[in-house]
């Protein structure tokens, strides 16, 4: 077994007390758990694809990877993993699978033994939310294992993030009568101008969901009273988590069936695949490399409609998110992910302003909301959603104090972070989110009316389905394109309200982005023939 002094500290791996827990005492030394180890990519930094090369071509004069080359030419080396199968025998831990593409290895063992093998003190502490295990500070990892390990991810079993939805409250008949404003998907989306004669048909979207569940009668019923035909929705089951509906449509069932009928109204024709895992960091990070690098459904688009705010994660944690996104970019997928519902703050107790993550991250689509009125079926009004003051949430957005501005946003004027770092802006777009004027859902056998960013990012991921189609190329990594005169033309700049603090203006802003979709110019900025 190698000696104290042969191990070094896990780069990125420092984690915090669980905000609001007590320590209650350490973790059953003989529970058995299951730890994600994530190891660096097989080839060598200058191998990987030209990422910013990339981002300024047109879909159509792309070349992207496959899932099998991605696999052979930057997965797991054979060396590394047979490392950490030796590590695994040294420290009587089990290897319980391997996957080179997603550069994971599982191993299960004893909490004794995982606190032996990397340095760690795991404790239960008890919270407002139920009862978790925990670690606090760093770990070590044998010093041959240094360049080799990117995280380890599962010792510390606490939830990670929230769902960004927002159910309409419900106010006394009197008000209601007058203020009600909701919307099928389907006219939110002939609202945008989104193409016609497109269906999202040979295409998959994956949802990644971190609870509850949907119910196929539910389903059934919401397309049903549209006159669509229902999409194929396929569950699929990571790190154990399975479709477990709730039962309560307040909770995460109505952010699950949220993100179904919402991307399926836009796109009937595309699958739909929905990645359920646990709400952990470990969970969050093993749905979405299981998405990206999924062979079978092979998912072209991810809407993610989960997250918390950039300092809740670990280094070690958003660094893996990011590069799994980054990974999808050379495969052809889009990542999309909901800004926040809690305004510039994220619902952060630092008291300043600050943005969600993975909507933070350089490689995906951040999605903002609006709060949209519909006239005929055009756009009446639309400003920045903001009903703080009804507590009824606000559009995430601000500036990132981790990742650097992307070479994309140079000329979008952002603003630096609070703390005067250079960072990148969130969202790059918006969409219609104010549960004020929400979308009309069918939850837990009954129909209700949500907002919130969750919304957005599959209306936007419905969007790119029916792009995809129509172009016979998939956009992929459209952040950059996105940006260039051509498209940013074709948005509907939102020039009025705030996020708290942050406000809409002319071009890109720290709230809305570059505007809302007008859904058929987009595709003829994307195709630009």
């Amino acid at each position: 077994m190698a000696n104290l002094q042969d191990r070094v500290e896990l780069k990125g791996s420092a984690r915090a007390t669980l905000p609001g827990g007590q320590d209650v005492g350490p973790a059953d030394p003989n529970e058995q758990i299951e730890v994600t180890v994530l190891l660096r990519r097989g080839s060598k930094p200058g191998e990987f694809p030209s990422i910013a090369e990339m981002g300024a071509r047109l879909p159509r004069e792309r070349k992207y990877l496959t899932r099998e080359e991605f696999a052979r030419l930057h997965g797991a080396s054979a060396a590394d993993l047979e490392k950490i199968r030796g590590f695994a025998v040294q420290h009587g831990l089990k290897i319980v699978s391997e996957d080179g593409a997603r550069r994971i290895v599982k191993l299960s063992g004893t909490v004794q033994a995982f606190n032996d093998a990397f340095g760690a003190n795991l404790r239960r502490y008890q919270h407002s939310s139920g009862t978790y295990r925990c670690r606090t500070g760093k770990l070590t990892i044998p010093a041959d294992l240094e360049s080799i390990i990117d995280g380890v991810f599962g010792l510390d079993n606490r939830p990670q993030t929230n769902a960004h939805f927002r159910l309409r409250k419900k106010k006394p008949t009197v008000h209601a009568q007058a203020a009600a404003l909701s919307y099928s998907p389907l006219q939110v989306a002939q609202a945008y101008g989104f193409p016609s004669g497109a269906t999202g048909a040979g295409q998959c979207i994956a949802v990644i969901e971190l609870g509850g569940g949907y119910n196929v009668s539910d389903i059934n019923s919401f397309f049903s009273n549209l006159g669509i035909t229902t999409p194929k929705v396929t569950a699929i089951s990571v790190d154990g988590a399975a479709n477990s509906p709730t039962g309560d449509s307040s909770g995460p069932d109505g952010e699950v069936e949220l993100d179904i009928e919402v991307a399926g109204a836009i796109a009937p024709a595309a699958q739909i695949a929905a990645y359920f895992a646990p709400n952990t960091d470990q969970g969050f990070i093993d749905a979405v490399t299981t998405a990206v690098h999924d062979a079978t459904l092979k998912p072209s688009i991810v809407s993610i409609s989960w997250g918390g705010p950039e300092e809740s994660w670990t280094e070690q944690s958003r660094d893996a998110l990011n590069s799994a996104c980054e990974d999808a970019s050379t495969l052809g997928v889009t990542i999309l992910a909901a800004s926040g519902d809690n305004g510039a703050s994220d619902g952060s107790t630092s008291g300043t302003p600050t943005v969600d993550f993975p909507a933070a991250s350089p490689y995906v689509v951040a999605c903002g909301g609006t709060k949209l009125t519909i006239s005929g079926d055009a756009i009446g009004s639309e400003q920045a959603w903001n009903e703080l003051s009804a507590n009824e949430g606000a559009t995430g957005g601000g500036v990132s104090e981790v990742f650097a501005l992307p070479t994309y946003q140079q000329s979008a004027n952002v603003p630096k972070a609070p703390n005067g770092f250079v960072g990148r802006g969130v969202p790059d777009v918006s969409g219609d989110a104010d549960p004020e004027t929400g979308y009309n859902v069918f939850v837990d056998g009954q129909q209700s009316v949500i907002g919130g960013t969750s919304a957005v990012a599959p209306l936007w991921a419905g969007l790119l389905a029916l792009i995809n189609q129509s172009l016979e190329k998939n956009v992929g990594y459209v952040n950059p394109l996105l940006y260039m005169a051509k498209a940013e033309s074709t948005f509907h700049d939102i020039t009025s309200g705030s996020n708290g603090d942050y406000s809409a203006g002319p071009g890109w802003d720290a709230c809305t982005g570059l505007g809302s979709p007008n859904g058929a110019a987009l595709l003829a900025a994307l195709r630009d023939e």
